[in-house]
C-alpha cells in the first residue's frame, strides 16, 4: 500500500536522539479471582513510546489494553517487568502531577463550573492558580462562552472537551487517554477526533491513546499498537504516515480505508 507522504513526519522511534518518553519491559499482570484461580489479563508486553509521539492503541474487549494504560499512569502495577516514563517511576511522576489523564467517564464536579473543574488540578497540586493558563485551555477545546457552565448543561462531547482541558492544565509531559469518546455518538465522535487532533498538533504532548476504534486511531496516531486478545500482547505496530491533519480527504482515500480493513481483520482474528 502506498500513500500520500505526510506534511509533518512522525516521530522516528528509531532514532536515537529520540528520548523514549515510556518504555514498557516484560510486563504482564495477573488479578487474582480467589480460592487459588487467577485471571491473566497480559502475557509480556514490550513497548516504546517518543517523545512527542502520538501513540493509538487497539485491541479486542478484555485483551488488557486499558490495563496497560492504567500501569502507565500508576494506577495499576505490573506483576513482572518494568514501566519507566521519562526513565522514572509513574507512580511517582503522578504525584508529582506530570500525568495527564482523562477516562470515558468525565469525572467532571457536577457543582463546579468549566471553569472550575479546568482549575482544579491546581488545587488538588497545591499550586497557585494560572488563570492565564486555565482561560488559554478554555478557549483551546472551544469552550469560551460555556466558563460559567456546569456539566448538566452541556452536551456529552462538551463535557469531554472539559474533561481533556483538565488534563493537560498542569502541562503533563505525558496525556494518557482511555476511550475518552467511547460514550458520544459516531458523528460527534468524529468531531471530537477532529478537535483532539488540533489540541495535540498546539500542545505536542506525548500521548496514548486506547479506543476500539480504528478510524480513531487512524486520524490522530503516528502508530498504532494492535493487541492480541486475552492474555494480551503486542500482535503487530503499524506506522500511519498519512499527513495531517486527516481530515475528509484522507478518510475517504483508498489507502485509508485499505489500512482500516487490514487492522480490522487483526482485530476479528484476536477474537
Amino acid at each position: 500500500m502506498t500513500s500520500a507522504p505526510p506534511l509533518t513526519k512522525p516521530v522516528d522511534v528509531a532514532d536515537p536522539r529520540a528520548q523514549a518518553a515510556v518504555r514498557i519491559d516484560g510486563i504482564d499482570k495477573v488479578f487474582p479471582l480467589g480460592r487459588g484461580k487467577d485471571l491473566r489479563a497480559l502475557g509480556t508486553v514490550d513497548l516504546e513510546v517518543a517523545e512527542g509521539e502520538f501513540v493509538a492503541i487497539i485491541g479486542p474487549s478484555g485483551c488488557g489494553k486499558s490495563t496497560v494504560l492504567r500501569m502507565m499512569a500508576g494506577l495499576e502495577t505490573p506483576s513482572s517487568g518494568s514501566v519507566e516514563i521519562f526513565g522514572d517511576d509513574p507512580h511517582r511522576l503522578a504525584k508529582q502531577h506530570r500525568l495527564g489523564v482523562a477516562f470515558q467517564e468525565h469525572a467532571l464536579l457536577p457543582w463546579a463550573s468549566v471553569r472550575g473543574n479546568i482549575a482544579l488540578p491546581f488545587k488538588v497540586a497545591g499550586r497557585p492558580l494560572d488563570a492565564e493558563r486555565v482561560d488559554g485551555l478554555i478557549d483551546l477545546v472551544g469552550l469560551s462562552g460555556f466558563e460559567k457552565a456546569r456539566p448538566k448543561q452541556l452536551s456529552g462531547g462538551m463535557r469531554q472537551r472539559a474533561s481533556i482541558a483538565r488534563a493537560l492544565a498542569l502541562s503533563p509531559d505525558l496525556l494518557l487517554l482511555d476511550e475518552p469518546f467511547g460514550a458520544l455518538d459516531a458523528v460527534t465522535r468524529r468531531r471530537m477526533n477532529a478537535e483532539l487532533a488540533r489540541i495535540w498538533a498546539e500542545e505536542r504532548i506525548t500521548t496514548v491513546l486506547v479506543t476500539h476504534d480504528v478510524d480513531e486511531a487512524l486520524i490522530l496516531a503516528d502508530r498504532v499498537v494492535v493487541m492480541t486478545g486475552r492474555p494480551g500482547q503486542v500482535r503487530t505496530i503499524r506506522d500511519v504516515d498519512f499527513p495531517r491533519p486527516r481530515g475528509a480527504d484522507v478518510t475517504r482515500s483508498p489507502e485509508f480505508h485499505d489500512l482500516v480493513d487490514e487492522l480490522t481483520a487483526l482485530l476479528v482474528e484476536a477474537e
